[in-house]
Order: C-alpha cells, then structure tokens, then sequence
C-alpha cells in the first residue's frame, strides 16, 4: 500500500433524516369544534449503506415517529429494514410501508405529503407492514416490480393470515404509471395512477377498487382522486378531490373529501403551508370521523422542515 494511502473504511455511511410537521389548525367534526395544534407524521431516523463490492450494497433505515408539541416518540416503530442491492434487485426485510400505497395514492397526495388532516381519509389500506418480506426488481427500461409478504407470525392452526402487496411503477420522461394490489385474509384492493408533468403544472389520479377493507362484509367499493399543483417560483396551488362510492352491501356509505392548499418554500428544506380539507360524508359513512353521517373541516397554518 502506498505511503498515506488508507484501507477501505469497514463502516457503512450514515445519514441522519429528520421531519418536523406541526400545524395550528381549526377543526370541526360534526357539531364539535376545536382549536389545536397538530403533529404530521414527524420522524427521525437513520439509514446507512454498505460498499460489499462487486456491485452489491447492503442497507438499512430505522425510523422513529416523534411529537415536537411534547418530545415523545413511539421508538423504531415506523420503517425499520435492512436490505441487499445488487444487479439482481433489491431483497428488503422488516417494517416498512405497502408500495402498493407508494405506486399509487402517495404520488397523488402532494400538497402535505399525505400527512394530518389533510391526509387521503378514502384510499383503502389493508396490508400488514411488519414482519415483511419483499423483493423489488432492477429497473428495466424505466420499469419496477416489487412483491412482498407480511408473515402472520403465528402457530399453524390459529387461523393467521399472511399479507401480500404487489407494486409495479413505470416512469418514462415526464408520464409515471403505477399499480398496485394488496390482500389481507377477505380484504383486498388493486388501484391503477398516472401522473404527469407540464410546464409548472403537475397532475395526477388514481382509482381504485377495494372489498370489505373500512367495512366488514361491506362488499366491493369504488374510489378515484384527482390532483393538481401549480408551482411558480418558491409558491405551490393544490387543488386534491378525492369520492369513494358506497359499499355494495352499506346503504348512503359514499363520501366526498377535498383540499385547497398553498405552499411557500423558503428553502429546499423548509416550507411554510396553509390548507383547508373537506369531508363530506353519506349517512352510513365514517371517512376521518367517529360517528357516521358527520362530516369533518379543517383549516391548518404549518410548517415542515427537513434536515
């Protein structure tokens, strides 16, 4: 080795990734308002990667939900993996969200990242995130696949279910596809999305068909969400609508929920925001709220920063 020259480091590279979400808002639900302050989904964490050579890496993220209003956090209990990269893909094990949910809903929900009281109360989620399995495919020509399977971790016989999410993504210039399907015992939902860039313009949408997933034995369900965001300069416009039609089995169960927002960046990391959501529920629907038939408002002033 030459004079001055160092062995290769044995440690992975570390970064810390942290986002705090806090909102004031005005909330009404029912005939009940309140006036409070809101945690989004605040986190930290730590991801690091490993050179293992030969064109493999191996990672891992670990994630903790934090509440900057008190301090408190709930431990490692959101994504939490470790994985191998290499020309053949990615295999993932751990906690980690659906990527169903992630090919679909998420690239609609732009104005808050999916978070708070603004967050899509309609799209059905019934996958398990723990105990998870999953294998995601090298890009071919702009397109990925990933299956995965949440192990019921219970004995044989006790009639536990195992959970499987399928994604698929496909992004060419400025148009990205994705679907996705996930299945938990008789709850299932399979969902399609488009999205698309023009000038300052973003849009997206996406549909899709759920069974039993918000009510038991409540049969099949309809849902679409359109999105639109108008950037100019450091300001965002959004306008999100999003219906999901009755169950087959559930009389009045549709409801309709909507967003205004904007958005001012005062930096790549920070932003400042102001939101106003809708719900509007059927009688025999409970989207974001704890009684059927009520509807829920609210109007947010926040601030999220990363760093």
């Amino acid at each position: 080795m030459a004079r001055g020259a160092h062995p290769p480091c044995p440690w992975p590279v570390i970064t810390r990734r942290q986002t705090n979400n806090v909102s004031a808002e005005h909330q009404k639900e029912g005939d009940t308002s309140a006036t409070a302050m809101a945690n989004n989904s605040s986190r930290i964490g730590f991801k690091g990667v490993e050179d293992l050579g030969g064109g493999m890496t191996a990672g891992f993220q670990f994630e903790s939900g934090i509440d900057p209003r008190t301090g408190a956090s709930n431990g490692y209990a959101r994504q939490s993996e470790v994985n191998l990269s290499g020309g053949f893909g990615m295999v993932r094990l751990g906690n980690f969200t659906s990527e169903s949910y992630y090919a679909t809903a998420d690239y609609i929900s732009m104005h808050n990242h999916d978070t708070g009281s603004s967050a899509d109360a309609l799209y059905a989620y019934p996958a398990r995130d723990t105990s998870k399995i999953a294998y995601r495919t090298p890009s071919l020509g702009g397109a990925t696949v990933e299956a995965g399977v949440s192990l019921h971790g219970q004995p044989s016989g006790t009639g536990g279910k195992n959970s499987l999410d399928l994604a698929a993504n496909y992004e060419i210039g400025a148009l990205g596809l994705g679907a996705g399907y996930s299945r938990l015992d008789d709850q299932r939902q399979f969902a399609v999305r488009a999205s698309y860039t023009t000038g300052p313009f973003v849009l997206g949408a996406y549909v899709q068909r759920d069974k039993n997933v918000f009510i038991a034995n409540g049969g099949n369900r309809t849902n679409l969400r359109l999105a639109v965001a108008y950037m100019v300069d450091a300001s965002e416009f959004h306008l999100n609508v999003g219906r999901a039609g009755k169950y087959s089995n559930v009389s009045d169960s549709a409801a309709t929920q909507f967003t205004l927002g904007y958005n001012y960046n005062l930096s790549k990391r920070t932003k400042v925001y102001a939101l106003y959501t809708r719900i509007n529920n059927s009688q025999g629907a409970s989207y974001g709220v704890g009684t059927a038939g009520d509807d829920f408002s609210s109007v947010a002033l926040g601030v999220r920063h990363n760093f």
